[in-house]
């Protein structure tokens, strides 16, 4: 297999002298974990104390790492990606909010946005969070079999709707919906939720998506449930696969409840995990569509490597490749180059709301130094090949 993540006029090809260097001084940022700790501090105070830094957090890490606050504000960025052959999957990156108000206002943004990604080539997938449409606490207290009051379940006959006219929506206008995945005290929920659309609507092919977390060590068995149910009932299944986003929470809550933690007791494990699903999903690939959400570049070369071994065409609609905007690029552009699905998840929303999330992907990459790292030595890649 050839090595095509090295190329990097590929990678960066969109990218100016001047978003080439804000790069490069952005992961020098975030490769040091005591300045992104300091930085995430002071920036969340600017913003509840209602200083005027918007301007300079849109000018920096908000526009390298989000298309805009809102979705027309999203079009250039999506429009220049697809001229290099990358799909978007515009992400409302609001975090979930716990009133009525806020999640009818996720259901109708995400309508909203079907219509909107209907109308572009570029653009094939809708995504949305199991708590963009309900509590996390009702998630929880269903996944822990409670009983739920007359009100309770009231509220999560609302939740069902939503995802049933979301679902219905994505259907009616054939473009497939990813659904996230979040922690796993409240996951079962949500799954069993997420295989009743998939039985109502991915009857012919994949149009509902469920995302699995594969540092989960438990994933690979509901995998193969769902399977055989999918077989039995009749029902495509679509999945995106990713490692996971919660691994600290996770691993602290189960030392602090007393249960064994859900999480693969290594990094090793969790990337055998990854590459097993991946396997397992490719040998099945007629009843299970993928999206393979990864920045690890061995997870890559080794999916492409099982789509030459089974003869599936590097265009077939039902494997795609995915990575965050203003991350990977070396990955992202240079498989669009060689013909094979690959979309990036382009976030959005107002600077304030989209903090938290931008928080979030910093301390992240602070933990994977081999990531920052990764992205550091192919932007001085590239800065020096520029200047020859």
């Amino acid at each position: 297999m050839d090595r095509i993540f090295e190329d990097t006029e590929t990678a960066f090809a969109l990218k100016t002298d001047s978003e080439l260097e804000r790069a490069y001084f952005l992961f020098r940022l975030i490769a040091n974990e005591p300045l992104v700790r300091i930085g995430t501090a002071v920036t969340n105070f600017a913003i509840k104390a209602h200083l005027p830094v918007e301007g300079l957090i849109r000018a920096t890490v908000f526009d390298h790492f989000c298309g805009g606050v809102n979705e027309s504000d999203c079009i250039p960025v999506v429009d220049k990606m697809w001229e290099k052959g990358v799909y978007s999957v515009l992400d409302y990156s609001v975090e979930g909010k716990e009133s009525e108000d806020p999640l009818d206002n996720a259901l109708a943004k995400t309508l909203e946005l079907l219509d909107f990604v209907k109308e572009k080539k570029a653009m094939p997938f809708a995504v949305f969070k199991p708590t963009g449409y309900g509590r996390f606490a009702l998630y929880q207290k269903i996944s822990e079999k409670k009983e739920l009051s007359t009100a309770e379940k009231a509220e999560w006959g609302r939740v069902v709707a939503r995802y049933e006219a979301t679902c219905k929506k994505a259907y009616d206008l054939d473009v497939s919906l990813l659904i996230d995945a979040e922690e796993s005290w409240m996951q079962d929920a949500a799954d069993e939720l997420v295989e009743k659309m998939m039985h109502k609507y991915n009857k012919e092919k994949a149009v509902v998506f469920n995302t699995l977390q594969l540092y989960r060590w438990d994933r690979m068995d509901y995998l193969k449930e769902l399977h055989q149910r999918a077989l039995s009932q009749g029902f495509k299944i679509g999945i995106k696969v990713v490692r996971g986003a919660y691994l600290e929470k996770e691993n602290d809550r189960a030392a602090e409840k007393g249960y064994p933690t859900p999480i693969c007791d290594s990094k090793k494990a969790t990337d055998e995990n990854f590459d097993a699903c991946i396997a397992y999903i490719v040998e099945n690939l007629n009843s299970i569509s993928l999206f393979s959400g990864t920045h690890n570049e061995e997870s890559c070369y080794k999916l492409m490597e099982l789509m030459e071994q089974y003869g599936i065409s590097r265009d077939d609609h039902r494997v795609g490749f995915g990575q965050l905007y203003g991350m990977s690029d070396h990955i992202s552009f240079n498989l669009a180059q060689k013909g094979y699905n690959v979309a990036k998840y382009v976030p959005f929303g107002p600077v304030n709301d989209v903090m938290p999330y931008l928080i979030r992907r910093a301390e992240e990459n602070t933990s994977v130094a081999g990531q920052t790292n990764r992205e550091l030595e192919l932007i001085k890649k590239e800065r020096k090949r520029r200047r020859i």
